[in-house]
């Protein structure tokens, strides 16, 4: 069961290509964030449990937008993992792995993105039945050499660069081997959020999908 659902995950997020990180200091900032974001075309969102109330975000998109990709991430314990997949979250991602999050995320069929920063890390997250795994926080790792370097050795690892990835630099991770790419604060200004000034947000939407689409 979990892994055609990871099946189906790496196969939805290659035809995607991009997935919003929200990270907002509260629930309606990442509530007006997630509605910019889907009427700017975005098909995928990820919502961080840093987000004060984050699994309500997530059970309203999941409820209110069916056809969309609706995830949990910088999920860190078992409590947040339950607390999102009872939400209706469609995946789980985290900063590295954390304890209790993949086994989980196993027992309810949800397919787990852990984070990696290293060659061993990745190749312990994908043997420890990681359905993408995320690198992070992949700027500072080396950027798209760092991801080429990986995928060189590791080809048959689905990879996720998170951190640091704007739509200036969407293309040459994605020609350096990444399944799809998180994007956070260089898709999601707080300042443009709290200016109630959707802007700046669909500008940055509209760049990313020409960037991995185009």
């Amino acid at each position: 069961m979990t892994e055609n659902r990871g099946e189906a995950l790496r196969a939805r997020l290659a035809a995607l290509r991009v997935v919003p990180v929200i990270r907002t200091p509260s629930a309606d900032l990442a509530i007006r964030a997630c509605e910019w974001l889907l009427d700017a075309g975005m098909q995928a969102l990820e919502l961080t449990f840093t987000t004060p109330d984050a699994d309500r975000v997530i059970q309203t998109f999941a409820r209110t937008a069916p056809d969309a990709l609706i995830g949990a991430g910088t999920v860190r314990t078992p409590e947040q993992a339950k607390a999102a997949i009872d939400a209706g979250a469609a995946f789980l991602v985290s900063p590295g792995a954390a304890p209790g999050v993949g086994e989980a995320a196993a027992l309810a069929g949800v397919p787990y993105l852990p984070g990696a920063a290293t060659p061993s890390e990745v190749e312990a997250r994908w043997a420890a039945g990681a359905a993408v795994v995320k690198i992070f926080p992949a700027r500072e790792c080396g950027g798209p050499g760092f991801l080429k370097a990986i995928r060189s050795v590791y080809p048959e690892i689905p990879l996720m660069p998170t951190g640091g990835v704007s739509p200036d630099t969407a293309k040459a991770y994605l020609d350096a081997g990444a399944l799809c790419l998180g994007m956070g604060g260089e898709l999601v200004p707080v300042d443009a959020l709290k200016a109630n000034d959707p802007g700046p947000v669909r500008e940055a939407a509209a760049r990313a999908l020409a960037a991995v689409h185009g």
